[in-house]
């Protein structure tokens, strides 16, 4: 389905009845990816998985470079436009780091009952010395090299993520990576699920111990041998736990 929000054609799907249930996805991430997060809740919840704007689903790039609060204004937009007054939010890794700056927003159109973070990104770390080597090497380089063969140096050197995105998304991710949220997670209003992979290399166990310390009413998970995609990882502890939390018998 789609719906106009902030004169995006926006994707979306849904599935099943009750208490409404909204889940982000990660990075370029299509939402269809999510579906069985929907099949381990849909008998008890009205779940809405999302096509971000920029990512690989059927939602277009935004207008312009975005950062985290930008989509965050997305996303608080289309709730609205969805006509929902309270719900549970979820989100996979950037996409748990939008609901970080969301649910720290003095006042929202909507009330947050619940937040699940599966893997979720938002707390950045310190570089290695290989990385802060490869920046210098770049900065010295973007002196003297035209900007086209520095966007190549760039691609070459950039993670995946990077290399597989648009011009415009790349800035929409350096963006994104380049903004601390640890300071958020005290401000996180609601009771908060964390799910993780304790495998997870692109955001380690530590952060997910790290958001538990930090979010006032936060309790982990963690799925053992599962990586960032723990909720694929590890599929039938995963739906024991969602059926848990969510009390479906």
């Amino acid at each position: 389905m789609t719906i106009s929000v902030q004169g995006i054609e926006t994707y979306y799907e849904e599935a099943g009845e009750g208490m409404d249930v909204l889940m982000l996805p990660g990075w370029a991430a299509k939402c269809m990816l999510y579906r069985p997060v929907a099949d381990a809740i849909c008998s008890a919840c009205h779940v809405i998985l999302l096509d971000l704007p920029g990512f690989t689903g059927g939602t277009p790039e935004p207008p312009a470079v975005w950062n985290v609060d930008d989509y965050a204004d997305f996303v608080s937009a289309f709730i609205e436009k969805m006509g929902i007054k309270k719900l549970v939010l979820m989100g996979h890794s950037f996409g748990g780091r939008i609901l970080l700056k969301l649910l720290n927003r003095p006042s929202l159109p909507f009330e947050a009952d619940r937040l699940v973070l599966i893997d979720a990104a938002g707390i950045r770390h310190e570089l290695s010395e290989s990385t802060k080597r490869k920046q210098g090497m770049l900065k010295f380089a973007g002196k003297f090299l035209p900007d086209s063969v520095l966007d190549k140096l760039k691609e070459k050197h950039g993670s995946a993520d990077y290399r597989n995105a648009s011009p415009l998304m790349r800035q929409c991710l350096v963006r994104a990576i380049e903004e601390d949220l640890t300071g958020c997670l005290s401000g996180i209003p609601c009771e908060t699920l964390l799910i993780w992979g304790t495998a997870d290399t692109a955001t380690p166990i530590s952060d997910g111990e790290t958001m538990e310390k930090l979010i006032p009413n936060a309790g982990l998970v963690r799925l053992e041998n599962a990586g960032h995609f723990s909720f694929l990882d590890q599929p039938v502890i995963f739906d024991k736990v969602m059926k848990s939390y969510f009390n479906i018998s």
